[in-house]
């Protein structure tokens, strides 16, 4: 019996007999775990694509570098959105001060493709001819095939990677001919992919061209600032912003470093993380309920089992234990299930993003994220059975040998 004994042995003989006894209710015990299940893979899913979301975040802001500013209008979201208010006269505006290596004004907007007589709406954005390849090069963007923007040239373009491969029914070459907003432009660089499905659907091409076939004489999204070696990015944040105060009418303008808007971002993610996380936490609230309910049941039908043991020498602890041990399993093997379901759709998000071009997206399968899914779900599984064991210790030897 499990109580004949001590030390670890003792331990090993009421593991073993908690065991049998779930094993004895197979269909009973999966049904009591599901809760426990449905939670825990759904935390441990959550969890690993937050993770996998934020580390992504980090890794493209550090590409985009610590030592540049980003100015935009407020209310401006990233690439691939616009905001009205910023103007070449803030780019004139920010040029002149000195600690800047260069200052590069760029319009993004969707428009209208045509290639091989299908037409697609894709992201086109203008940059300046003459910071073409260095703002391309700063940021790690690399060239598949082809060359970037010259100084001078106009109707040129150079095409992500899901442009030239994915984006029509024909594969997009160098020196294709390509349509953008009726204007014809000739395709002279293929970028690498990058992960990101908005940068490789994008289309690059001068600043000059955008202008004349957007009629956008004036009109700038965004300013990327890049800051000279040994600069003090937070002191030319402040200068920025002063100089664009003085300059301009309003104060529809936002300066802003790689690092906070990792961190603005971030703290959404977080935000959103903790919703979804307790959302999940739900579940095994139910699967704790479902545990403490199914040990009570277990108590009650094994009232003459109790009887016997503490009849032939059996404490209080020693019955105790068992039933405790018994619900921790519970606990245990639902979470040993739970977060095998939740590295599997971890592993299913990771590859439906890579699917829709969000390669950059890879979801870590952490250890510490699969030990805390199973310490969780065990200690719930032990305080779900933490009443039930005492109830069940404290049944008298004659009641429950007499018991119905």
């Amino acid at each position: 019996m499990p109580f004949a004994g001590g030390g670890v042995r003792m331990i090993e003989d009421y593991a073993r007999f908690a065991v049998s006894n779930l094993l004895h209710r197979k269909l009973r015990s999966l049904l009591t775990v599901l809760g426990i299940i449905i939670g825990v893979a759904a935390i441990i899913a959550l969890i690993s694509v937050s993770q996998g979301l934020k580390s992504s975040i980090e890794e493209q802001f550090a590409t985009f570098g610590a030592d540049r500013l980003l100015i935009s209008a407020k209310g401006f979201q990233g690439p691939g959105t616009s905001a009205n208010g910023l103007t070449e006269k803030d780019v004139d505006t920010l040029e002149r001060i000195a600690d800047f290596k260069y200052v590069i004004p760029s319009i993004y907007s969707t428009s209208e493709v045509e290639f091989s007589n299908k037409i697609k709406f894709t992201y086109i954005v203008g940059v300046p001819s003459k910071e073409f390849e260095g703002m391309f090069a700063d940021v790690g963007t690399e060239l598949a095939e082809g060359r970037y923007v010259r100084e001078g040239e106009k109707k040129v373009a150079v095409i992500g990677a899901r442009v030239a491969d994915e984006l029509f029914d024909k594969k997009v070459r160098l020196r294709s001919k390509i349509m953008v907003n009726g204007e014809d432009f000739t395709v002279i660089g293929i970028l690498k992919e990058i992960g990101s499905q908005q940068d490789d659907n994008q289309i690059n091409i001068p600043l000059e061209a955008y202008r004349e076939v957007f009629d956008e004489p004036d009109k700038v999204d965004v300013i990327i600032a890049q800051a000279k070696e040994g600069s003090n990015i937070e002191l030319l944040k402040d200068r920025s912003e002063r100089a664009l105060k003085k300059a301009r009418d309003d104060e529809n303008y936002q300066v802003m470093t790689a690092a906070q808007i990792a961190e603005q971002i971030n703290n959404v993610l977080g935000v959103i993380q903790i919703v979804l996380i307790g959302i999940a936490a739900i579940s095994l609230v139910v699967g704790g309920i479902g545990i403490m309910n199914s040990m009570y049941t277990s108590v009650l039908e094994r009232t003459k089992e109790i009887g016997v043991m503490k009849s032939i020498g059996a404490h209080k602890n020693d019955i105790l234990m068992i039933f405790l041990l018994e619900s921790g399993l519970l606990g245990l093997v639902g979470g040993l299930i739970g977060v095998g379901i939740g590295v599997g759709l971890g592993e299913i998000v990771e590859i439906a993003a890579a699917q829709a071009g969000y390669g950059i997206l890879k979801i870590p399968v952490k250890l510490w994220i699969i030990l805390f899914g199973l310490g969780f779900a065990f200690l719930v599984g032990i305080a779900s059975g933490t009443l039930p064991a005492m109830r069940a210790a404290k049944l008298s030897p004659v009641s429950a040998l007499h018991y119905e």
